[in-house]
């Protein structure tokens, strides 16, 4: 990929795999092969700096949801990365997806809180997938993905 490719950063973590295999499909999406114009780039949350943030033309975050909460990890980040990127990331398109056994609600509210003080945009709606993961939710991911990523190449966001 040259220099003049879209960056797109998806920051997730799973401790327990289902969070996993949804990023799994939303990284494939991205990573389209008809998709050319896009340097994806995964972290886990633990690994994620400001820089890395600051870099990206659009952000995909995963998280599980925890006592109606985003995962520690991900408020790791944002607790790390929000006065730092305040300023800098005012716009940045993003999307979120969920993995919950139960209600993701409350993982996806918190989340929203953060970036609206971000003044982030989310570029999709989100995807909660409640209970065991199906083939239809990793579909749903995939396309997470892809939309994602196609539309950064098309100069959408």
């Amino acid at each position: 990929m040259g220099d003049a490719a879209k960056r797109l950063l998806i920051v997730f973590h799973s401790r327990s795999g289902g969070t996993q295999a949804l990023a799994d499909a939303v990284i494939a999406g991205a990573r389209d092969d008809e998709i050319t114009g896009v340097d994806v780039r995964v972290l886990g949350a633990f690994e994620a700096t400001a820089d890395d943030v600051g870099a990206c033309d659009a952000l995909i975050l995963g998280t599980a949801a925890h006592f109606g909460y985003m995962s520690g990890a991900l408020k790791d980040l944002f607790d790390r990365v929000y006065l730092d990127l305040l300023e800098q990331t005012a716009g940045l398109p993003y999307a979120l997806f969920v993995k919950a056994s139960s209600d993701g609600d409350g993982a996806v509210r918190a989340v929203e809180r953060i970036v609206t003080g971000l003044r982030w945009k989310a570029a999709l709606p989100p995807v909660v997938v409640t209970g065991d993961v199906t083939p239809a939710d990793l579909e749903r991911c995939t396309e997470l993905g892809a939309t994602m990523a196609a539309s950064l190449e098309a100069g959408l966001f």
